[in-house]
């Protein structure tokens, strides 16, 4: 009896540090839509919301929580459900766009969103990448929904009730409705956006219901009785029936841009006579699918969760937002010309963010879904003059760079083709050279053009980092240019402004800073000021952004040794800050006081790729060492898992590729440079059919230094790896040891790409 009480004990702690057997076939359920919930304005674990898609879909369905208008449309922390919302949100300060939603209920009938909420727990919420369900408390009510791309499948299963209903909310900000009893249809759209739309902009919906139904529209919290038309600031219907105990209810739903007669083909289309069950289980499978491409073995069960959780987030956005008509040709609505047009169109996702690691992750594991993209970016660029650096669905007026020119360049560069790369290169030259409208183009141009950076007292934000952010997109048009054969006198003078970066390298500090056109560096300066010239960062982390020019910015700093003491000092320093440029603590400010890794603010993007810096001045078990306690300690599979924003895919594209041992940290070039792994094994299968093994088999939370690396089994010294190599399929051997190795990657050749150093 003792033993088997003391093996008992045992199990029950096991899973925090056993290894995983992972379910190969079973995937998504290793997913949890859940991380990153816990979040709210002032501070961020990922402010994510349980999103039900398919890959990058048209359309998402979430819980929602917050009141209508809310960015935060689902927080872990509240505990009731207002309704079950169609959302394109890419992120809360972005808001959403094409939204409705659909809410049970049973009694008297409540319209007002924080009126008809019902409490709920989490010990009966299931959330899936392909499934959530969830039990409203106040109705008796079980909700379950399953998606497709375009449209999804509800049930409710009811108790026994002669007011059983069902509220269809379009919003405010003008609405239509209109009830169709003798279908068991209702039809409407909503115009509820954030911007960056045309006039006419309307998300169509279609629902069926399986039971007839007594229904009224309703309006401004108001049932008119009777009346089943409504078109103005906040339509809605409700439908009413009588259920017996446990009846299910199915709705089937589907939405358009383009019209109603579109929302209709899409719902015959992908749901069609298919029920509850079977939509569901063709949405698991297109998820295992998709999540399949990489499989890891050999951590623990929280890695493991975690790795799969941050992958099912980096397969949203952008979201595809084109359609198939009548005749099954594709079309989307343009959120820049308002018009119906042929071709692919994607939406909401910014540059900023995700030109670091999400393209890069895309254009190696997903390239034919990169390539959907780039053909996207060309009638962006066609309809409405630029190329977006957040689309939203259209250009919105928000953060900096011309970062379009990565995401373009790297994906021609790392192999993609079948599209108009000329016509994409122009729109890269047009950008560089002008400003456009919102955030398109390049603000501050003529300075930059004419002085080689962006001035401090131009009256133009953030104008340091928009200077660091232009010069590698310079490099990037410049590597593209030069892939495509332009005249050398044209590449030259993106090669050149590639290296503005030094303009605003203070040789005093040691750190970038803000000039004056005048050519004095701004004072006073503190290094510790949030914003101002920066964006959403101080010059501790903006100093790094040359991600083209590593070297370059070694030799600005004195040479390796000072370089390396410089990359120490943003953990040794404490989490102080400035923050009168914002009049308040921002939460990504907020978010790098308390993580406790100094100066170090990885739940922001600016400073993400610094830790795989070392590898350039020779000392790369620095490297190793501070990717790994990044991932044990700024990631968990659970609802406080991420260390701020998600944004879009990138920051857990970053745990993705850091998982695997290397990381994209410039993306307009062939190389990853390497790290640590995570996990004893992990299995790439590449859409040419080549494999990328990763082995660390003797892997461990202790052992987290790379002794050695065989590649293709010949001993391996270089710090960085080659997209095309790995493109021809690779195994990786990693040997692991709890001491660092500080003879291995040392050598000034075994450094990874830096412009300074091309022939």
């Amino acid at each position: 009896m003792y033993m088997k009480k003391t093996l008992l004990a045992v199990l029950a702690f096991l899973p925090a540090f056993a290894f995983a057997q992972v379910n190969t076939t079973n995937l998504a359920d290793l997913v949890n839509p859940l991380m990153g919930t816990d979040s709210k304005p002032s501070l961020s674990n990922g402010n994510t919301y349980p999103a039900v898609a398919l890959p990058w879909g048209m359309n998402t369905w979430t819980p929602q929580t917050g009141k209508m208008g809310s960015g935060w449309q689902y927080t872990y922390n509240s505990d009731k459900i207002l309704g079950f919302k169609q959302t394109h949100q890419p992120s809360p300060w972005m808001n959403d766009y094409g939204q409705f939603s659909i809410f049970p209920e049973t009694g008297k009938i409540k319209l007002e969103d924080t009126e008809r909420a019902s409490w709920f727990s989490h010990k009966a919420e299931i959330s899936k990448p392909y499934y959530y369900s969830v039990y409203l408390a106040d109705y008796d009510v079980t909700t379950e929904i399953t998606p497709t791309e375009r449209a999804a499948s509800f049930r409710f299963t009811f108790p026994k009730s002669d007011s059983s209903h069902i509220v269809i909310d379009a919003f405010d900000k003008g609405s239509y409705v209109k009830i169709i009893p003798g279908e068991n249809k209702i039809v409407g759209y909503s115009t509820r956006n954030s911007g960056a739309v045309p006039a006419n902009f309307k998300n169509y919906f279609v629902i069926y219901l399986d039971k007839p139904f007594t229904a009224s529209a309703w309006h401004n919290k108001e049932v008119d009785a009777g009346k089943l038309e409504y078109r103005g600031d906040n339509a809605g219907a409700v439908l009413s029936f009588k259920t017996t105990k446990g009846e299910a209810v199915h709705l089937r739903v589907a939405s358009s841009f383009i019209s109603l007669e579109q929302a209709e083909l899409n719902l015959k289309r992908e749901v069609g006579n298919d029920g509850f069950d079977a939509t569901k289980q063709k949405a698991k499978t297109v998820w295992n699918n998709t999540l399949s491409k990489l499989k890891v073995e050999g951590g623990s069960v929280d890695q493991t969760r975690t790795f799969y959780s941050c992958l099912y987030r980096a397969l949203f956005f952008p979201n595809r937002m084109y359609e198939f008509d009548g005749k099954n040709q594709m079309v989307h609505y343009s959120p820049y010309t308002g018009k119906v047009l042929p071709g692919y169109m994607f939406a909401g996702t910014g540059f900023w963010d995700t030109f670091r690691a999400l393209y890069p992750f895309l254009n190696l594991v997903y390239p034919s879904m990169s390539k959907e993209m780039q053909e996207g970016l060309l009638n962006d660029y066609k309809e409405g003059g630029w190329l977006p650096e957040w689309s939203s669905p259209g250009y919105a007026d928000v953060m900096v760079g011309n970062n379009s020119a990565s995401v373009v360049a790297e994906a021609y560069l790392k192999g993609g083709r079948g599209y108009d790369i000329q016509t994409l290169y122009q729109a890269l030259l047009h950008g560089a050279n002008n400003t456009g409208p919102n955030a398109t183009g390049r603000r501050g141009v003529e300075f930059y053009n004419n002085l080689g950076y962006v001035p401090y007292d131009a009256e133009i934000n953030e104008n340091a980092a928009r200077t660091l952010e232009y010069a590698y997109d310079d490099f990037s048009i410049y590597k593209l240019g030069k892939a495509l054969n332009r005249p050398a006198a044209e590449t030259e003078v993106y090669r050149k402004r590639a290296m503005n970066y030094k303009n605003l390298f203070d040789p005093a500090s040691r750190l970038m800073r803000g000039k004056n056109k005048d050519g004095k560096f701004q004072s006073p300066f503190n290094p510790f000021k949030w914003g101002d010239a920066f964006t959403e960062g101080n010059s501790w982390h903006y100093t790094w952004s040359v991600f083209h020019d590593v070297q370059g910015l070694i030799n600005l700093i004195g040479g390796n040794q000072k370089f390396v003491t410089k990359l120490d000092s943003v953990f040794i320093l404490p989490p102080v800050f400035d923050d009168s440029y914002y009049n308040q603590v921002i939460h990504e400010i907020r978010e790098m006081q308390i993580a406790g890794m100094g100066q170090y603010a990885h739940g922001n993007q600016p400073i993400q790729h610094m830790v795989y810096l070392y590898n350039y001045a020779g000392q790369p078990w620095k490297t190793q060492q501070h990717v790994r306690d990044v991932m044990d300690k700024m990631y968990k599979p659970t609802p406080d898992g991420y260390c701020g924003d998600e944004d879009n895919g990138q920051t857990s594209a970053w745990y993705i590729f850091s998982a695997m041992g290397f990381y994209p940290v410039t993306p307009a070039s062939d190389q990853y440079v390497l790290g640590a792994p995570l996990f004893k094994k992990v299995t790439v299968t590449l859409e040419n059919g080549k494999t990328i093994t990763v082995n660390a088999a003797n892997n461990s939370s202790a052992n987290r230094y790379v002794n050695s690396l065989n590649v293709n089994g010949k001993p391996y010294g270089f710090n960085w790896l080659s997209h095309s190599a790995l493109l021809k399929g690779a195994t990786l051997n990693f040997g692991m040891s709890a001491q660092p190795n500080k003879q291995k990657g040392t050598q000034p050749a075994d450094a990874p790409y830096s412009l300074t150093n091309d022939k």
